[in-house]
């Protein structure tokens, strides 16, 4: 715990001036960012007697080790480049916002030459028409299904809208008229661009004028006895009222609106947002935060306000910004708002009418969500705990460990060996610090090995960033491949490959684990800590889970350690030891399936993906390819004439393939079929293990 007094800066060194600061920790990890009006008045804050500070923010200035500030010329600028930090940061102590689930929206693409209407989640396209959010994707799938009886849009996959354009037959929804079936014809892509304008329309809440045009057109096919048109006009217009039935008019004035309301009590606070389009509510979503600091209410909102628009533009964001209390100070937050719509915005307090009795409803929503979120974590929170002082007690540590990292060791009878690691937080995933390696300092199946080699190279870059004696970069270890390379959630594309000591950005083997958790036995777990003894480190633990009876191993000790059955942290345990094994697997199958795919034009040095996919569709086979002339390789675009001789070269090089055989079947497959060398999915297995091999990977 560190002394705030040993880091205050001077007298006179923080500037009477707008601008944005951040508390960095002893690893350079930012874990607050905070703006201020005055960096002088709000640094000092933090530098007061700690027993006059809220416990949240005196455990935040303990663990910062440095205070570091930009100076920037207006309060606008400091909001936007405090979100700018936080978003970049993640730190550990800002108001974050945890959506509890990822809210479905009603998309159209209006960026396609057909549009589609579909229901999509996560960040926002370019070109693409949203409406929402909305609870539960049934709610969109219910208006859809009404709609598209007066608005026959295409709703249909890409693969499903190519395959009726190629047999010339519309799928169910074409033959029933709730699609226009542009895949056939039916429609151009002009006439079918008009009505996905007019559905965006009315989905925006445009409703009077077209429900009105449609009850003239009715009228009008009555007088002239085209009664079959008028009822059909009837029924139209009666499943649009129905789906305008299921959003309620809120607001009489057709106000286009969001409301914000927020329940809080010491500890956490609960924010709920209606959005309101056309006077009906066409959305909504909440949030739930750890108050870090004794923030006011409208702090509160103006964090929210930063999430809620921080990455829209436009029409997205609304004419009014309704809230239950103000940011202090209105001005720069009203004019950012003002500055992303692209007109003003009117951010205020509701105080009386129709208005004033929605906030109500929003701020029952919150209390509700707030409670609701309360009882469950109460719950989560009391079982991890228990989890992990179980582990602790067992394994005989001094503290609970916070921070447990897990490795594995995957192949398919000896190749493509690799290992995992997975990291648990506070008995948490941490997605975005697992790591992945290849096995590259032997050849063959030896798991006790590998284990020492992988041990060995993550706590080597934990040294090398403690000792800060230089950047890390690809290749300056000999037994470095991926490893250090940040994943996504499903573990498959790099998220960043660069390692800096000073940004406060995340750093690949930077911090260190309570706990090492091995998956296997004793033999794992002596070369776990060997590895640990060869380079020094003394203060982590080191146990192993075994499959076969969960016995849970520690180094040094002929008898396992038995956790009961029913036992919190055995089930942590499993739980950390099945998350590492299946991103282990996860990474093995990628990479054998990567190996199955290679063919003779991945040896051609500087053949791209897309080259090889243009050389592939012109000649239609490797086979055709490997018979063509230098001049006709040359005829392909992007490829020139010494381009086209190295692959000439390399297809004479290659030698002649066996023929690839349907495993299932035993057929021969025909070469003349279009080749997937390129790496499409689908290609013949003609080297490598059978499908029924798989039960042997570890």
């Amino acid at each position: 715990m560190a002394d705030p007094s040993s880091y205050r800066p001077k007298p006179g060194q923080i500037p009477d001036s707008p601008g944005v600061y951040r508390f960095r920790d002893e690893h350079r990890r930012v874990i607050y960012v905070g703006k201020a009006k005055s960096l002088r008045q709000r640094l000092a804050n933090y530098f007061q007697d700690l027993s006059g500070l809220h416990p949240r923010t005196r455990t935040m200035v303990t663990t910062a080790a440095s205070v570091e500030w930009t100076v920037v010329s207006t309060e606008v600028e400091a909001l936007q480049l405090e979100y700018s930090w936080i978003k970049e940061y993640d730190p550990r102590f800002n108001v974050k916002y945890r959506d509890d689930k990822s809210y479905p929206y009603l998309a159209v693409t209006m960026n396609e030459e057909f549009p589609r209407v579909q229901v999509m989640r996560g960040h926002k396209k370019k070109g693409v028409r949203y409406f929402g959010p909305y609870a539960h994707a049934w709610a969109i799938r219910d208006t859809v299904d009404l709609l598209l009886r007066v608005f026959p849009v295409r709703t249909c996959s890409a693969g499903v809208f190519k395959n009726a354009a190629r047999t010339g037959r519309p799928c169910l929804l074409g033959y029933i008229g709730k699609c226009s079936a542009p895949c056939v014809g039916r429609v151009s892509a002009e006439e079918h661009g008009e009505l996905s304008e007019e559905f965006c329309d009315f989905m925006a809440g445009r409703t009077g004028t077209y429900l009105r045009r449609l009850e003239k057109q009715m009228m009008e096919a009555a007088e002239h006895m085209e009664y079959e048109r008028a009822a059909r006009l009837r029924d139209d217009i009666g499943a649009l009222k129905k789906a305008m039935e299921k959003n309620a008019v809120v607001l009489a004035d057709a106000t286009d609106a969001d409301l914000i309301a927020v329940a809080e009590d010491e500890l956490e606070a609960a924010v709920q947002i209606f959005h309101v389009r056309g006077g009906r509510v066409r959305g909504q979503r909440g949030w739930v935060t750890d108050k870090v600091e004794d923030v006011t209410t409208g702090a509160l909102v103006e964090h929210a306000l930063q999430q809620l628009y921080g990455e829209e533009r436009g029409d997205s964001v609304p004419k009014e910004v309704l809230v239950p209390a103000l940011p202090e100070p209105v001005e720069p937050v009203q004019e950012w708002l003002t500055e992303r719509r692209g007109s003003n915005v009117s951010l205020r307090i509701p105080q009386r009418g129709d208005k004033k009795a929605l906030m109500e409803t929003v701020e029952r929503n919150a209390q509700q969500a707030l409670v609701l979120h309360k009882t469950r974590r109460a719950s989560d929170l009391t079982t991890r705990s228990r989890a992990l002082e179980e582990i602790a007690e067992a394994l005989d540590l001094d503290s609970a460990p916070l921070r447990i990292e897990c490795y594995d060791i995957s192949h398919l009878q000896g190749d493509d060996v690799v290992a995992s690691m997975v990291v648990f937080e506070d008995g948490l995933q941490r997605k975005s610090e697992y790591r992945r390696f290849q096995i590259k300092g032997f050849e063959g199946q030896d798991d006790v090995r590998s284990m020492h080699e992988v041990i060995t190279r993550r706590f080597r870059r934990y040294l090398a960033e403690k000792e800060r004696t230089g950047e890390w970069t690809d290749g300056e270890d000999p037994l470095a491949d991926t490893d250090g390379t940040p994943l996504t959630d499903a573990g498959e594309a790099p998220l960043t490959s660069s390692l800096k000591d000073d940004d406060g950005r995340p750093k690949r083997f930077a911090y260190p684990p309570q706990l090492v958790v091995v998956d296997g036995g004793q033999p794992q777990v002596a070369a776990a800590k060997r590895a640990l003894d060869e380079l020094g480190i003394d203060d982590i633990a080191v146990c192993g889970l075994a499959k076969r009876l969960e016995e849970v191993w520690v180094p040094d000790d002929d008898d396992p350690v038995v956790l009961p059955r029913s036992s919190e942290g055995l089930y942590l345990l499993q739980r950390v030891r099945d998350e590492a094994h299946r991103f282990a697997i996860t990474y093995q199958r990628t990479k054998r399936a990567k190996r199955f795919r290679a063919g003779p034009l991945d040896e051609v040095p500087g053949l791209g993906e897309t080259r090889k996919q243009a050389l592939i569709k012109h000649f239609g086979s490797v086979k055709r390819l490997r018979a063509a002339t230098i001049e006709q390789i040359c005829e392909v675009p992007g490829i020139g004439r010494k381009t086209a001789e190295t692959i000439a070269a390399a297809l004479a090089r290659a030698a002649s393939p066996a023929p690839a055989v349907n495993t299932a079947t035993g057929e021969i497959i025909d070469d003349e079929e279009p080749d997937t060398t390129a790496g499409s999915p689908g290609d013949p297995v003609t080297t490598g293990a059978p499908e029924e091999r798989r039960g042997q990977e570890t």
